[in-house]
């Protein structure tokens, strides 16, 4: 009697583990499935000349989306310049003052943005500045860098939190004023969960097309100015491309572009996440 049951335990075990890897694999298979379909639809169409020249109209030859990957670049360097700094002191000042009102207060309005649709932050920047300065890449890194702050804000916080109360306390015991101890012994020793924030959140606002068709806007032409003038960025332009290819004559030349500069997208967005993993195991925290 005690056999059979423990056999049942067992065979009991074995069915849950099985279920369990079941699911877990069927999870992972729409994620396999877009992968191979991008990579398999848009990397024939990649190559150097895709990479460095620009929007060509139909029928000349070698179109590219350098311009789009420059604003790409430029826009998310500039929201992050904007964001890091901002989300960071605010991850220290809500690690560092759990029970204040401010503190709760300040939590509780970064989990309200953090749910807050794009779109809707893109016409609040739209209706901030657009309608003042018209479209220019630094109000769509504006869009993007408030994007950021709750991911940020939320790293930090919550790395800082893992951290012992003896680091401060040997810091204050060496002569060291607050801001050094957090600059020199705080910050440093959480600089795997703050770093892998900031990359999740350079991750999440790589792709975000709503607040730049409302900020940045549409741009066919090389720009590196961030302060005037239209700039073109790689998820309007896979937009652009793909959903108004009416306008041209050929328009699979158009979507061939959109396919090849989502491949581009994706490498970029893996490549972010894949450090962000090795960021983690390099530098993690000690308790």
């Amino acid at each position: 009697m005690e056999s059979s049951n423990i056999k049942y335990r067992i065979a009991k075990s074995r069915g849950a583990q099985i279920i369990t890897t079941v699911l877990a694999f069927s999870i992972v298979l729409p994620l396999i499935f877009i992968l191979l379909f991008i990579i398999k639809s848009g990397i024939q169409h990649v190559n150097w000349h895709f990479l460095v020249n620009v929007y060509k109209p139909e029928g000349e030859p070698n179109p590219g989306i350098g311009h789009a990957l420059l604003g790409t670049i430029l826009i998310v360097v500039t929201a992050s310049i904007i964001a890091i700094p901002i989300g960071i002191l605010c991850g220290v000042y809500l690690s560092e003052n759990k029970t204040s009102k401010l503190a709760y207060w300040s939590s509780l309005c970064v989990d309200v943005l953090q749910g807050v649709p794009s779109i809707v932050i893109g016409i609040v920047i739209f209706a901030w500045l657009h309608q003042r300065f018209g479209y220019f890449a630094l109000a769509g890194s504006f869009a993007l860098g408030i994007m950021m702050l709750p991911i940020i804000i939320r790293s930090t916080e919550e790395t800082l939190k893992l951290l012992p109360d003896t680091l401060k306390e040997a810091g204050f015991a060496l002569g060291m004023p607050f801001h050094r101890v957090i600059l020199k012994v705080i910050l440093p020793c959480g600089i795997s969960g703050i770093l892998s924030g900031v990359m999740l959140s350079v991750a999440r606002v790589s792709g975000e097309t709503a607040p730049l068709l409302f900020t940045a806007g549409v741009s066919h032409y090389l720009s590196s100015n961030v302060f005037k003038g239209p700039m073109q960025s790689l998820p309007l332009l896979i937009y652009d491309y793909y959903s108004l290819p009416s306008r041209e004559t050929d328009p699979n030349s158009f979507i061939n572009q959109a396919w090849g500069a989502s491949v581009i997208l994706l490498v970029f967005v893996l490549l972010l996440n894949i450090s962000t993993k090795l960021i983690t195991r390099k530098w993690k925290v000690q308790l």
